[in-house]
């Protein structure tokens, strides 16, 4: 690069590129993550943003920008509510210390914990 405005104009150029980059996996995550839109029309969808990339890119968000909000939202709640219940569901099941012990124990056995970490869940259980 031979002078600032280069460098400039490079990196101006590579923030627009990966920005791009963005809302085209955006899109492309959204339109198989909607289960109303036909396999068809996924397809459309497909070429046209291979043959006319900013175009395709401006009239999806246009057209299905709001829907895309709505999907994007329920897919988040749906990972926090497994999350809380797969959390909810590892709590319950702790059990009695030696039932947590033993726990500790069988994971130690196989290799998955190391002894220092099942003295400390050792110790967790019993105090």
């Amino acid at each position: 690069m031979d002078s600032f405005w280069d460098f400039f104009w490079f990196v101006l150029a590579f923030f627009l590129l990966m920005a791009y980059l963005m809302v085209l996996f955006q899109i492309l995550t959204d339109m198989f993550r909607d289960r109303e839109l036909s396999g068809w029309w996924k397809a459309v969808w497909v070429v046209c943003l291979i043959f006319a990339p900013f175009l395709t890119a401006l009239i999806y968000l246009i057209a299905r920008g709001r829907g895309m909000a709505e999907r994007n939202v329920a897919a988040i709640q749906s990972a926090q509510a497994s999350q809380a219940e797969y959390i909810r569901s590892v709590t319950a099941g702790a059990g009695s210390p030696a039932d947590q012990i033993a726990q500790a124990k069988s994971l130690l056995d196989s290799g998955a914990i190391s002894q220092e970490e099942y003295d400390s869940l050792k110790a967790k259980a019993l105090g």
